[in-house]
């Protein structure tokens, strides 16, 4: 019998994404939505059983407000954090606010649907190996291997940057070619250099694979002028049930 969830992102195209993924395999998908701030809204509006809250910053401050509160006033609610490889800090500070468990990014769906089932029975899912690591960093720390996400901003462009998180934000090549004001075929030039450049074949393969790293978090230090592409203040419902 399927899960009634609801899957939220700070990216849209990955909140979606995942909610499609899940819809197929008969999951009934409450509804899927950004950003993940707004969780702890769409958990109280449409009481699921299982909540998706994705993350590309797990050990920032305030990066599981909403779970706090999902706990608080929902506790029957399973919530699951999908997130990168995270420093020990993350994963505690993931089932200190009262997470289920933690899977990463890049999981496959069946380890989600996996981390699904054991937090909906009211076990802890989490890897085997995310536990291992996090202790072993706890207990021998090492110096910072050189950082995937800055790594790979480095091999981008300003304008390729640019075009990176508009196709995270799900923007397709129209709206994407109008927000930079070029044409299409350049924008679709841009996108396929990016795609080159991280190795991916997709555009959802390049926004999970920027999720993953937390490429798009250090974003605003390398557009022109410091800043992120203006855009309107995303709705909190992308998409829900009947959509």
């Amino acid at each position: 019998m399927g899960v009634r969830l609801v899957v939220v992102d700070d990216h849209r195209l990955l909140a979606e994404a995942l909610a499609s993924a899940l819809k197929l395999r008969g999951h009934r998908v409450l509804a899927a939505a950004a950003p993940a701030s707004g969780a702890a809204e769409l958990v109280l509006s449409r009481s699921p059983e299982v909540c998706l809250i994705g993350t590309a910053a797990p050990a920032e401050p305030g990066a599981f407000d909403a779970v706090v509160r999902i706990k608080r006033e929902r506790p029957g609610v399973a919530v699951l954090v999908l997130g990168p490889v995270p420093n020990p800090r993350g994963i505690a500070a993931a089932f200190a606010a009262g997470a289920s468990g933690y899977v990463r990014h890049d999981e496959r769906i069946e380890g989600v649907e996996r981390a699904m089932a054991k937090a909906r029975a009211g076990e802890v899912a989490v890897a085997p190996a995310l536990l291992q690591g996090a202790f072993a960093e706890l207990l021998n720390p090492v110096a910072e291997p050189d950082d995937e996400g800055t790594r790979l901003l480095q091999m981008l462009t300003p304008r390729e940057v640019e075009v990176l998180l508009r196709v995270a934000e799900g923007e397709d090549t129209r709206l994407i070619a109008a927000g930079m004001r070029i044409a299409p075929s350049t924008a679709r030039t841009h996108v396929q250099r990016v795609l080159m450049k991280l190795g991916v074949g997709s555009r959802l393969e390049a926004a999970a694979l920027a999720a993953r790293t937390g490429l798009l978090d250090r974003v605003s230090h390398h557009l022109p002028g410091g800043a992120i592409p203006a855009q309107a203040s995303p709705p909190l419902r992308a998409w829900e049930e009947g959509d």
